[in-house]
Parts: structure tokens; sequence; C-alpha cells
């Protein structure tokens, strides 16, 4: 069993993994950005202050086998800052930068970074994403992504620090925010979605798949060096995804045919084409990577966290 620092520890993914790394046997501590941060489960911890080029983590890395790295300045619809990519760069880039460095120093074995999908790109047309497709980051979040991964890249060949990549795909499971529980409030209000007649396929990864393949990436002796895709197996299309959220929570589904040509103009005129792109695009991603290097497998289906995040939030309305 190691000892693992996470940073990024009271995030959405933090939690869960935290949790499930100590259900089987690993010794963890959390790096927080203020004392006042928490966690869900009981864990030693440890303040850092903010990431950047700057932090002190000399103490975060003591007696420390294994880094996973998930704090990060998130992808952001609509930044206001006047330089996002600098922004960007300053915690995703140097932030992860100056953790790789503190750790080879302190002769931590593994850093298993958490990237993005973005990194391979914003939408696929025949073929699905895989890890040895050329990267091609097209906004500021995923260019600073990908800056990092090549930066450890770099320190692991100078030190001999083990580093692994995993870009996972939308994550959702109970808990989820943003775009994703917007979705789910919409169903819930039985929002007529005009999504029946888009062709998509979309990959996603649940909560419990994520973070049951960071704790193969901890483990497994052949995940060093490499990048893993992180996704399920199935993709859906936008009207199954709402199909799976509807029936999850006992409801008919709010989906209902509408020309997806006519969407598209719509949406233009409204200056939501954005939006309606990310709806309608498909985004599919080969999870087989992980599968051939470290036998790993989906422990969950979309139906079945769906229902979590059904039953979770049903819980809190009671």
């Amino acid at each position: 069993m190691s000892k693992i620092l996470i940073t990024g520890a009271t995030g959405f993914v933090g939690n869960r993994l935290l949790a499930m790394l100590q259900d089987n046997g690993h010794s963890c501590r959390a790096a927080v950005r203020r004392a006042s941060s928490s966690v869900d489960v009981q864990t030693d911890s440890i303040v850092v202050g903010e990431v950047d080029a700057h932090t002190d983590w000399s103490q975060a890395v003591q007696d420390i086998d294994v880094i996973v790295h998930l704090a990060a300045r998130v992808h952001i619809m609509n930044d206001q800052v006047d330089n996002p990519l600098v922004e960007f760069r300053k915690i995703n880039l140097d932030g992860t930068r100056s953790l790789a460095e503190a750790a080879a120093k302190a002769g931590v074995k593994r850093f298993v970074y958490i990237s993005s999908i973005k990194v391979n790109g914003e939408a696929t047309q025949v073929l699905p994403f895989t890890s040895q497709d050329r990267p091609l980051p097209s906004d500021p979040y995923a260019i600073a992504k990908w800056e990092a991964e090549k930066a450890l890249q770099e320190i692991s060949l100078e030190t001999g620090l083990e580093v692994v990549v995993i870009r996972p795909t939308l994550v959702y499971g109970p808990g989820v925010k943003a775009n994703f529980l917007s979705l789910i409030n919409l169903v819930r209000k039985r929002i007529p979605l005009p999504v029946a007649g888009i062709n998509n396929k979309r990959s996603l990864v649940a909560l419990d798949n994520l973070a049951d393949l960071i704790m193969t990436c901890c483990e497994h002796p052949a995940a060093a060096g490499h990048v893993f895709l992180a996704a399920d197996d199935e993709p859906v299309s936008s009207a199954e995804l709402i199909n799976k959220i509807a029936n999850s929570f006992g409801q008919r589904s709010p989906a209902f045919f509408f020309p997806p040509a006519i969407m598209a103009w719509v949406t233009r005129l409204l200056g939501k084409q954005a939006v309606w792109n990310r709806l309608s695009g498909s985004l599919q991603v080969d999870n087989s990577e992980a599968k051939k290097i470290m036998g790993w497998q989906p422990v969950t289906t979309m139906d079945e966290e769906l229902k979590r995040i059904a039953v979770c939030m049903n819980g809190k309305q009671a």
C-alpha cells in the first residue's frame, strides 16, 4: 500500500478518489489551499496555499510514494480575464511543474496527472480519439494542460519520476455541478428539449470509473509513461443521455424531434451557436489503452451512476 498525496482533494473528483483510496488500504494526504478547506472523509491534510510556480511543496511531498495532481484552474465559459492563457498557465502549467520538481527532489516514485480530453481536441468526426493521436488543443485551458503534460515528460526524463497522464471526458456522478447539473434540472422540470433528431455520439466518464482508473494508475507497475483516455465503454447520443437521465428519476423523457438544421440556424441567430455545437456535436473516446496496459475495466455503467445521482438529489430534497 502506498502513501498518496492528492491535490484538489476537496473537489468533485478528489473527494470520491480519497474515499476510494482509503477504502482500498492506501494512506492519503490531502493538499489544501487554506486551513478552512475540508474533505468529506477523515484524512491527513496539509495547507499549501495557492498553486502556482511559487508554491512551497516541500512538506507536502515528504514520505510520499505517489502524487495525484487534480488541482487546476478549470475550463471557464466566457472567461472575463484579460489574458486567459496567462492565468491558466500560472496554475495548470507552472503549478504542475513546481509540484513535479519538488516530488522528484523528495524521491516520490510516481506522478499521476489529471489532464483533459480537450488536449486531443474539441470534437470527433468518424473515429474516436485515442491516446496516440496528435494533440490538437484549441483553447487556453487545453493549451496549458498540454504544456503541463510536456513539462512533466521533460522532468521524467531528467529525474526518473514516473509520470502517468489521464485525460478524462466530461465527468458525472453524485454531486456533479455546472452544465451536467443544468441538464439534469431541465429534464426534471420537464422542459421540452429538441434533441431527438440529433445523430451524435459523446463519451462521458462516471465518477466511480474515473476514480477507479486513477487508483489503478497509482498501483499498477505498467502504468508509468502512458497516457490514458478516461471514458465509459458506451458513448451516447444527446437524446439517449436525456432519456437515461429521465429514467433515473422515474420520468418520461422530454426529448422531442425538431429539424437539427433549423435549430442550428436559430441558435446562430440568437448567438447560442456554441451551446448548440456542444449539444449536437460528437466527441467519442477510445478507452482501450488502459484495458490493454493494465487490464482495467469500468466498475459501473451510466445507468447505475445516473441512478446514484437521482438517489442523492432526491435525498437532499427529502
